[in-house]
This record gives C-alpha cells, sequence and structure tokens, in this order.
C-alpha cells in the first residue's frame, strides 16, 4: 500500500486572482482541495514546503498525502501543479480528497525484478518498457505503491502484458477491454556488429596495400633522382 506523507496547508480567505497574488506575495502557493462531500476550499502552502514534497520521490500526482483543516484530518492526493513558466516555481496546486469507500484513478509506476532471470537479457536482448507506469482504478483505502513486473523467464521477443499482474483486491486497469502490453523483451541490435565488421575488414585490406605501395615508391624516387644527378654532373665537368 503506498505510504501517506504529511503535507502542512493553511486555510485562506481570499481567492480570485487578487487573492492568489497576495498569497504569492507573503511567500506562498495558493491551491484548492475538492471532491467527496464537502464543498471546495481555497488552502495554501509554504513554497518550500510545497516543493519538497513535489521532489520527495515518485510521481507526486499518485502520491497520498494527510492535510489538517479546519480541525479535521483528510487524505488528499495531488490532481495539478502549475509552474511558472520562467522561474519553474510552483504557483498554483489542486488536491482532491480522498473518502472511505471511494475510488480514484492513479498513474502507479512499474518497476522491473528479476532481470538476472530473464534468458532473453542473458542472451543480450533489450528489455523494451512500454508503459514505465500504468493507470490504476484504486479504492481509497486500498492504493499500492508501484507494480512490480517480474521476467523471470522471458525470452527474446516475448511480452509482459497486464494480465501477468497480481493487482491488489479492488485495484482494476483504467483501460479495459484489452490486455494490453508493460513490456517486452527485443532482439539485440546487429547494427554494430554489422558496422564493426566492414571496418576490420577495411583495416586488413589496408595493411596489404601499404606494404605493396611501399616498395614501388622507393624505386621510382630512386629511379628519377639517378638521372636528375647524371644531368647535373655533365654540366659541372664542362665548366
Amino acid at each position: 500500500m503506498a505510504q501517506v506523507r504529511p503535507l502542512k496547508i493553511q486555510s485562506r480567505d481570499r481567492v480570485g486572482t487578487g487573492g492568489a497574488r497576495a498569497t504569492r506575495k507573503a511567500g506562498l502557493v495558493p491551491g484548492v482541495v475538492y471532491g467527496g462531500k464537502d464543498q471546495p476550499a481555497a488552502i495554501a502552502i509554504e513554497t518550500r514546503e510545497l516543493e519538497k514534497a513535489i521532489a520527495g520521490g515518485g510521481r507526486f500526482t499518485s502520491s497520498l498525502f494527510e492535510i489538517e483543516l479546519s480541525g479535521a484530518k483528510t487524505r488528499v492526493v495531488p490532481r495539478a501543479v502549475q509552474f511558472h513558466p520562467v522561474t519553474d516555481r510552483p504557483v498554483h496546486f489542486d488536491l482532491f480528497r480522498l473518502e472511505t469507500g471511494g475510488k480514484v484513478s492513479l498513474f502507479i509506476p512499474v518497476t522491473f525484478v528479476n532481470q538476472e532471470a530473464s534468458p532473453g537479457l542473458k542472451r543480450g536482448g533489450v528489455l523494451n518498457i512500454v508503459r514505465h507506469e500504468v493507470e490504476l482504478i484504486c479504492p481509497s483505502d486500498n492504493i499500492p505503491s508501484e507494480l512490480v513486473a517480474d521476467l523471470t523467464g522471458l525470452n527474446i521477443n516475448d511480452s509482459l502484458h497486464i494480465s501477468a499482474f497480481k493487482l491488489p483486491e479492488g485495484v482494476t486497469p483504467a483501460i479495459q477491454g484489452r490486455d494490453f502490453t508493460v513490456a517486452t523483451v527485443a532482439a539485440p541490435s546487429v547494427k554494430a556488429a554489422d558496422e564493426e565488421a566492414p571496418a576490420a575488414e577495411g583495416e586488413a585490406a589496408a595493411a596489404p596495400a601499404a606494404k605493396a605501395a611501399a616498395p614501388k615508391a622507393a624505386p621510382g624516387a630512386a629511379g628519377k633522382a639517378a638521372p636528375a644527378a647524371a644531368a647535373k654532373a655533365p654540366a659541372a665537368k664542362k665548366k
């Protein structure tokens, strides 16, 4: 089950563009929490606190947090974060309430294990990850932190489909009606070997050519030099 982390937020009275601008001037990021039976509420959080939560590991919008608002604690999941186009700092965020008995759609990351037990990878095959994360419909009280993909026994050209995963009770894929692919073991690339072979052949052919060229060049050079010397010698003798 996914870990629930605390998130320190506070309520804010001013809403709208002016209220959001005033909140940012105070060093806070404006936001809203919605969902469930309660009405949406305007909230704010310290910029550093939000940045820390975003960088806390994993996909932020699939992480579970617990907030305290008006004296009541509520579990939430981030739905969206807006960033400044220049500074890349958060300027607004949305939180979605999780109620007991309810369900929520989340993207859950996929972790691949037992690579050493895959015959295809041992033979030089390449793991082609089609989906690094899978969208799941999860009960609010049973949200998995990850999906574990076991590569044991996978050979070259084998595929790992969503049906191979053991999902927690009550958890279903958002995509229904087909057994979609999560990863495949592709054949090793032969491009590098094909490029190395001509290069080796070229080097082998270049060596005899260089040896053959060396003897021919020497006599030619000497032959040309000898007549030139002979032509100059009589001239000097005549004087």
